[in-house]
């Protein structure tokens, strides 16, 4: 793992119309993640020169912090308020970040990992790791002039959107594929946000989200927010070194569907590095996607260049990212890190999430059996070795998506359709004694 700084700008060029938020001393503004070259702090997301994503620039050298001063701190996102581009915490806003890290041996025995944590982001408001995005990028809002939140989402960024949205007191518009489970288009709608359903794939969505930013000037998260939005993922670093005791592990295997949070974990732990908080160590990086939709993985297996999937075909429609803008990222850190990303079959996916309930109380939605299947995986390669401690990102909720848990199974005729449940007995000890002893 590389901690080399990246190259300071030496001048600013103008991001063209619009709002922009003043620099502070240690956010210097934005810069191209291609040709480094640098922008003001404003609502803008791709480099006027080469069209590559721009990101936020930050002064580590001038950053000062500690880990006692992180401590004292309140729970959050917010405890590492310095390596992230936000001025103060916001006045209101949700409860983000401080998820549980779970020894997880039970289900470590099974995949063959002796030292196997669960960084469980099941537990964040809106119940996916979304939140930590969503709060970054709605805390920049206000300073941006921007009075409307909006999404592209493939389900998860639908409700931390929304969930978010309420909490600032803004409007919000989610645009989804009408394919989504319908239980993440209720999630939104619970919070007041407008859900538009469109007749296509994610792709499809995303170009008709940045024809609407361009046009009505709305805030949209993950596109002319995407700088500031993309920054909350490093949060998920910082908490799992903290969590072990300001150290890294040998491994860490998340999911992969843009790629941008596959690769701010490993930007997270450089910055870390950066500033003194933790020591270099390597980390091998291991992502998972599903078979269906798996352009990252079949890059790194192929060792070629991501190519775009024109139709995902998976029950993992939270990683359904035929095109993912951080693709070419996501599979540098693998390459880089000698870590892998392995394609995952919607059969191994069921059954992750299965375990995973089963073993360890951690229900998790079908990203998390992808990311339990790949670690799986990565172990029988050999990336995953033998005394290896590896820590397996589930970023979702499984409450999200209940059918998936059951792809798969078969229940004999006489059963109910959901296995595990028992049938409607009368209310009598020896109803229940006959039907156990069936």
């Amino acid at each position: 793992m590389t901690t080399e700084l990246l190259p300071t700008p030496v001048s600013t060029v103008d991001a063209g119309p619009g709002p922009r938020a003043a620099s502070t001393g240690r956010v210097r503004g934005l810069v191209c993640r291609n040709c480094r070259r640098p922008a003001p702090l404003a609502l803008a997301y791709v480099c006027e020169a080469c069209f590559g994503p721009l990101e936020i620039d930050y002064d580590l050298d001038g950053i000062s912090i500690d880990r006692s001063t992180i401590a004292a701190r309140p729970p959050g996102i917010w405890r590492y308020l310095e390596l992230l581009p936000v001025d103060a915490p916001p006045a209101r806003g949700l409860a983000v970040g401080s998820t549980p890290l779970v020894a997880a041996d039970r289900i470590g025995a099974r995949l063959g990992i002796e030292r196997l944590w669960v960084k469980d982001d099941t537990r964040n408001p809106s119940l996916s790791f979304k939140d930590r995005a969503v709060a970054v990028a709605a805390a920049r809002a206000p300073s941006l002039g921007i009075d409307t939140l909006a999404c592209a989402s493939t389900g998860n960024l639908a409700g931390a959107t929304a969930a978010g949205a309420a909490a600032a007191g803004l409007p919000a518009f989610v645009f989804v594929p009408a394919s989504i489970e319908p239980a993440k288009i209720d999630h939104a709608l619970a919070y007041g946000a407008t859900v538009v359903p469109i007749d296509g794939t994610y792709d499809d969505v995303n170009r008709l989200c940045i024809e609407v930013a361009d046009e009505l000037g709305w805030g949209f998260v993950n596109v002319n927010l995407r700088p500031f939005y993309a920054e909350g993922s490093k949060t998920l670093a910082f908490e799992i070194a903290e969590g072990l005791g300001w150290r890294t592990p040998d491994v860490i295997v998340a999911p992969i569907a843009s790629g941008a949070m596959f690769a701010k974990l490993a930007k997270g732990l450089r910055e870390l590095v950066q500033v003194g908080l933790i020591e270099p160590r390597p980390v091998r990086f291991v992502g998972g996607q599903p078979a269906g939709c798996a352009p990252v993985a079949t890059a790194w297996s192929t060792e070629t260049e991501v190519e775009p999937v024109r139709a995902p075909d998976t029950i993992v429609h939270s990683l359904a990212i035929g095109s993912p803008a951080d693709g070419r990222y996501a599979l540098e850190v693998a390459r880089s890190s000698g870590g892998s990303i392995e394609a995952i079959d919607d059969l191994a996916t069921a059954q992750g999430i299965r375990d995973l309930a089963a073993l360890e109380g951690i229900y998790a939605e079908p990203a998390g059996g992808v990311t339990l299947a790949a670690a799986a995986a990565a172990r029988r390669r050999g990336v995953i070795r033998l005394g290896d401690e590896v820590v397996v990102l589930v970023t979702g909720n499984g409450l999200k998506a209940p059918d998936a848990r059951s792809f798969g199974l078969e229940t004999r005729p006489a059963e109910p359709d959901r296995p595990g449940l028992a049938p409607v007995i009368p209310p009598s000890f020896s109803a229940f004694e006959r039907w156990l002893q069936r």
